[in-house]
């Protein structure tokens, strides 16, 4: 008998991050209207939206509790936390202790110039040389990474297919993903597994074979980000400081 397929979000974000306004239960019901059966939570260095997330979860959507966790070199992405990762770590420690809580590691973004990317700044602009670039440092964690964004719907410029490079040539699972910051953009960009990607050796299984759905965050959508921070920094609500 045929595996039924999931469809799931590996990245998006809630009100519990410093820059949506997107509530937990909002964000649930977004995506079970799209269409989604699994959705990764990943707030900035918090679980407390995710785990709202989950409980709100209708039938037939699943919640991961993740966080997009801010390293010293750039971000990560967690799941199956049990308890939030301190930001601010070195990249080594902040995978060794998602790992001591059986989680799974993503590379977000890892060639957007624009956000706290791992291959962001290193080799930038300048052309052939004997400089490493970024694809050498991030070389590096091919070993200690579960899946790469390939395609993240918010990211501007070559960034994706720079991703989508690497991770072929490096043998690493490229995911498709919404990065959402608020309800407009949940499953815009998601990826199709065969399997049951709820439990890490479920998501791992499946993600030998993905299927990756494409879309782009409108602009529109886009202009919601700076307005989420103006109002967490009036609420006194800032992102959560380093360690």
């Amino acid at each position: 008998m045929a595996e039924s397929p999931a469809f799931i979000d590996l990245h998006c974000h809630t009100s519990a991050s410093f820059d949506s306004l997107a509530a937990p239960a909002a964000v649930v019901q977004a995506a079970a209207r799209r269409g989604l059966t699994h959705l990764i939570v990943t707030d900035h260095d918090r679980i407390d939206g995710a785990l709202r997330a989950r409980d709100a979860a209708p039938d037939g959507l699943t919640v991961i509790v993740g966080q997009e966790v801010r390293t010293t070199s750039g971000d990560l992405i967690a799941a199956f936390l049990a308890r939030a990762v301190p930001p601010g770590l070195p990249i080594a420690a902040a995978i060794a202790a998602i790992r001591e809580q059986g989680g799974l590691v993503g590379v977000p973004h890892p060639f957007d110039r624009h956000r706290s990317s791992l291959g962001r700044d290193e080799g930038s602009g300048r052309g052939a040389s004997s400089v490493p670039g970024p694809e050498d440092g991030l070389a590096a964690l091919v070993g200690l990474v579960d899946w790469i964004e390939v395609h993240n719907a918010r990211l501007i410029g070559s960034g994706n297919e720079r991703a989508a490079r690497f991770a072929h040539e490096h043998g690493l699972p490229g995911v498709a993903v919404s990065d959402a910051h608020s309800t407009l953009e949940v499953g815009v960009a998601y990826t199709a597994l065969r399997g049951d990607p709820s439990t890490p050796d479920g998501l791992l299984a499946a993600l030998r074979s993905p299927q990756l759905v494409l879309g782009r965050a409108s602009y529109a959508a886009r202009l919601i980000t700076p307005i989420a921070k103006l109002v967490h920094r009036a609420r006194g609500e800032g992102r959560a400081s380093s360690t």
